[in-house]
């Protein structure tokens, strides 16, 4: 792995999972289809301009536009609003990110079906283990005692297919040289517009768009729109160019120890020996899903 991935890596690590926090201090001034219809109105006139005057925007027919739509709706809109209704039912935080962790196992699993990139033996094993390491980090946060209806833990597998499917079909694209590429910014400017046509509906007719624009909230919005859907999926992206999609989906893993820290950072929330523990089985989980094991053992042979 060269240097350029590793901060790629470390960059969409930090960035995507601040937006959970970002989100929890945007929901006291806007629900959930609110605040996300004004993000992705914010990013879609952002990059509309940026695009402009670089002189790189361009309308592209529907036949090309579509599959980027897509994946837009799937990886923006459809991931984030079933989290965020999840939580908003009372689900909590961390059984929500334990949910969603079932992703890197659904990509793991549908790999070679649908790019042609076969999950390895050693990668199931790293699999298997992050995920374990995430449990470890929910198991002590679980409210057994909790009024929240049973259908509302079902919410987040919305956001499982969801990224699942929106990351494969990326991973497709990029491997497929017959399907027509666009730009990456361009491509982000046309998931963001499909996002944010899809969240309208619901914003308007649910909710009236009822904002309250405090300072506070347009902060967040500013951190949510730049930071977690602009770079966060930027790099996202460029993972998935330079990576196996499994290898991608394994980075979630580190969703619930590295948004928990934030959370202890921001809001002075816990942070359990658990936590620290699930870290270190996730670490050592992607180690093993991230590491050619026979490519290094052949190294020290040669090195001897």
């Amino acid at each position: 792995m060269n240097k350029k991935t590793l901060l790629l890596i470390v960059g969409f690590v930090i960035f995507w999972n601040s937006g959970f926090v970002g989100a929890e201090f945007g929901l006291p001034y806007a629900n959930i289809y609110t605040q996300l219809f004004w993000r992705y109105l914010g990013l879609t006139l952002l990059l509309l301009v940026y695009l402009n005057l670089r002189g790189h925007f361009k309308w592209v027919t529907w036949e090309q536009a579509r599959p980027h739509l897509l994946v837009g709706v799937l990886a923006h809109g459809v991931w984030l609003t079933c989290s965020l209704v999840a939580i908003a039912e009372g689900v909590p935080a961390g059984i929500v990110a334990l949910i969603i962790s079932l992703q890197p196992l659904a990509t793991g699993a549908l790999s070679g079906w649908v790019t042609g990139e076969h999950t390895s033996t050693q990668q199931w094993i790293g699999l298997v283990i992050g995920f374990l390491g995430v449990g470890l980090s929910v198991a002590f946060r679980v409210d057994l005692e909790s009024s929240t209806p049973a259908w509302s833990y079902f919410i987040p597998l919305g956001s499982v297919i969801a990224i699942t499917i929106a990351s494969l079909y990326q991973r497709h694209m990029e491997l497929n040289k017959s399907i027509k590429r666009l730009p990456s910014l361009l491509s982000l400017f046309y998931q963001s517009l499909g996002t944010m046509v899809v969240l309208f509906f619901p914003a308007v007719v649910i909710e009236s768009l009822a904002t309250q624009w405090t300072t506070e909230f347009i902060l967040t919005e500013v951190w949510l729109i730049l930071a977690v859907s602009l770079l966060a999926y930027a790099f996202m992206w460029k993972l998935i160019e330079r990576m196996s999609a499994t290898k991608v989906a394994s980075l979630f893993y580190l969703g619930p120890p590295v948004t928990m820290f934030m959370a202890w950072l921001m809001f002075g929330d816990q942070v359990f020996i658990s936590d620290i523990l699930g870290l270190i089985v996730i670490v050592n989980g992607l180690l093993i899903t991230e590491v050619n094991i026979k490519k290094q053992l052949a190294k020290l042979k040669k090195s001897e």
